[in-house]
């Protein structure tokens, strides 16, 4: 397989649902789990399948992916395998931006013209998932399609937020809506298995990865040069020309991280006892950068359902549902609930007492503070005695150390909170 295929992953725009998190960097580079990064899950599961060729499309705050991939996936020189960056560029035929998913590929896939292969397989950059596309390419070569769609059952709330597939007896797909009105849901009912019927899961979205057939993408983008976008244009194309566009339906765990609540949730539940989405399995590793951190220390904390990385000075007094990054650094009687804390990019020098020559706190968060439902992100200075806490009762907005949304608080990285803050 990893002869034929060539990966492709799409960076996004510019990612203004997840803002802050993306206001210095792109979707892909957020944080995730600790010590990921979004990138990191594609990337992962196509080496889990046995695919080495790997392009990543980027265009906005690309410094500190380009930086992540650079640090971590470097293959061997007896090895063909590559993770490569292709950020918009001018060209003579082309001088604007990506405008959408099919024009981002549309402008990069002359890249691709000194590889030999059949297949192009298509993915998002910010979906939480574990899947083996060598299932999916059997699949597309058994229905000898000319496209394959990665589908999975939805209820009707969240239908309207994804393209809705219909398939025939065969699986193949024969009608195709995107992101279709609560109202227009009743004619787009599939048939699923009981499982999910049970659920209410009864309409089929496009979870946004593709398999194509080289000749026939290729075709597509010359017939179509004004088409931006695979979900409103391209796969429409398909349908009504009668190519073989088949469904190969995911049955695993799957979440799209676009909005800030869905990232904030996708994160605690990796806390769970025995979570959805498997960090600690044998076979389907997450690779990351190997920073060689030490270990995390912990001192007279009580710790419930959390996930820690490396690197961590702790000394809080309770720490319940939360996800611990990297280099965190948590002082004496504080409590954190129901938060992600990302940590820092570097270690501070006297970590516990702060810098002795500024009135600045110490990087991380200081003594007897409180901190709930709330993102803090990297390289943040919470000082002493601070109380940041969200709720679904606090509307959305932007203020002096943070920002609201979805009830969620999100102190944006490098900020500076002062000793005594409420927010």
């Amino acid at each position: 397989m990893k002869d034929s295929v060539i990966s492709i992953i799409l960076g996004g725009g510019r990612g203004t649902r997840l803002f802050p998190l993306t206001d210095h960097r792109s979707k892909p580079a957020v944080p995730v789990g600790g010590k990921y990064r979004l990138v990191d899950i594609p990337i992962s599961n196509c080496m889990n399948s046995d695919i080495r060729r790997i392009y990543v499309l980027t265009q906005f705050n690309s410094a500190s992916l380009n930086r992540h991939i650079k640090n971590t996936y470097n293959f061997d020189v007896f090895s063909n395998g590559f993770v490569d960056i292709l950020a918009a560029e001018q060209t003579a035929d082309n001088t604007q931006w990506f405008q959408g998913t099919a024009d981002a590929v549309r402008q990069s896939i002359h890249h691709m013209e000194n590889h030999d292969y059949e297949y192009v397989l298509i993915l998002s950059g910010d979906q939480l998932y574990q899947m083996d596309y060598r299932k999916m390419l059997v699949r597309h070569q058994e229905n000898e399609s000319d496209l394959t769609v990665a589908t999975i059952p939805v209820i009707a709330e969240d239908a309207t937020g994804f393209g809705i597939m219909k398939t025939n007896k065969e699986g193949m797909i024969d009608s195709f809506v995107e992101k279709p009105d609560f109202d227009e849901l009743k004619d787009w009912k599939s048939n699923v298995p009981e499982p999910y019927a049970a659920e209410g899961k009864h309409y089929l979205a496009s979870m946004g990865i593709y398999i194509f057939n080289r000749e026939t993408l290729i075709r597509l983008f010359k017939e179509n040069p004004d088409a931006t976008d695979f979900g409103k244009e391209i796969i429409p194309k398909t349908l009504n020309e009668g190519l073989r566009v088949s469904s190969y339906e995911f049955g695993g765990y799957w979440t799209d991280i676009g909005t800030i609540k869905s990232f904030f949730d996708a994160n605690l539940a990796l806390t769970d006892t025995v979570p959805e989405f498997n960090l600690y399995d044998n076979d389907n590793f997450i690779y990351t950068r190997p920073r060689l951190l030490p270990a995390s220390k912990i001192m007279g904390t009580n710790m419930e359902h959390c996930l820690m990385a490396e690197g961590c000075l702790v000394e809080a007094s309770r720490i319940v549902r939360s996800v611990i990054g990297i280099r965190s650094r948590i002082g004496k009687g504080t409590t954190i609930e129901n938060s992600i804390i990302m940590g820092n990019d570097y270690f501070q020098s006297h970590e516990f007492v702060g810098n002795a020559s500024s009135d600045r706190p110490a990087m991380g968060i200081g003594q007897r503070s409180y901190i709930s439902n709330c993102i803090v992100d990297k390289n943040v200075c919470i000082g002493n005695d601070v109380r940041i806490v969200g709720g679904s009762h606090i509307p959305d907005g932007d203020h002096e150390f943070h920002y609201m949304r979805d009830g969620i608080a999100i102190v944006k990285k490098g900020v500076t909170v002062p000793d005594g803050t409420i927010i």
